[in-house]
């Protein structure tokens, strides 16, 4: 089967790329089920619930999010509701919402999907590590597929990830870089690995966000606010072959689209 991932939407340049690329890439590929990471798709911070939906009507059957989960206020009930979103699972029960669930495909299949965020240079979380490994054994037990979006800082901390899930999950693809990896592989194990998918949004840019600004900040330290850049849209993601019957990838494609000016 055919599981489509898109990377890291980025502001309303993220968002036009995938209304525009996402229903082609469904039809042309033949995607049986479509993860969309989220989690900067309100302005490069945060998502809203009406985002959420557009992002569903293009195609994603589950959100992924990460460290900017929360950023929207007005998101947070939408987030909590968990409908078809999913907040890092290493985050407290407190928190509301859910870090992982599965999910009817397009061929009658079953999918499940994990959302957990890594703990190197960012905001302490209990150990993905250990959590991640739970629920994709749990997961398991109702499905052989299941897919995991890390989102991390370190890249040594992705791909220790994906060693520890070899054989495991079905997926292991990292987020929160927004700067797209070359090293799309299937382990030993069978488990499809990226270090990070990339964003999808602006790259005439500092990581989506308008350079001058970014800049400046580097040269003279003091507090700014990052805007959201518009110029060199690309979608960044993978495809990846999947055994229905066993769980284990069989390929993955790294996906890096340029998408034409409005």
């Amino acid at each position: 089967m055919k599981i489509l991932f898109v990377g890291d939407i980025y502001g309303r340049a993220g968002r036009r790329a995938a209304s525009e690329v996402v229903p082609q890439l469904m039809t042309e590929y033949s995607v049986d089920f479509c993860i969309i990471n989220g989690e900067n798709a309100a302005g490069g911070f945060g998502i809203t619930e009406n985002i959420g939906k557009k992002l569903h009507a293009y195609g994603a059957d589950v959100i992924t999010t990460g460290n900017h989960v929360w950023d929207q206020k007005s998101g947070v009930p939408y987030i909590q509701s968990g409908d078809r979103i999913l907040r890092p699972a290493n985050y407290p029960p407190s928190v509301g919402g859910i870090g992982s669930g599965v999910y009817e495909a397009r061929n009658g299949r079953f999918v499940g999907v994990v959302n957990i965020q890594g703990r190197t240079g960012l905001r302490p979380v209990d150990c993905p590590f250990r959590i991640g490994r739970r629920l994709v054994d749990e997961l398991k037990k109702e499905t052989p597929i299941v897919f995991v979006d890390f989102h991390a800082e370190a890249t040594s901390e992705k791909i220790a990830m994906g060693w520890y899930l070899d054989g495991r999950a079905s997926v292991v693809i990292g987020t929160h870089t927004h700067v797209q990896t070359a090293d799309e592989t299937v382990l030993p194990g069978g488990t499809a690995y990226m270090t990070d998918s990339g964003m999808t949004g602006p790259h005439d840019s500092v990581i989506g966000a308008e350079k001058e600004a970014v800049i400046q900040q580097f040269l003279d330290r003091m507090p700014t606010r990052y805007e959201p850049a518009e110029g060199d849209v690309k979608l960044c993601g993978a495809m990846i072959d999947v055994d229905p019957k066993s769980g284990r990838a069989t390929a993955i494609e790294r996906l890096r689209i340029d998408v034409p000016e409005a």
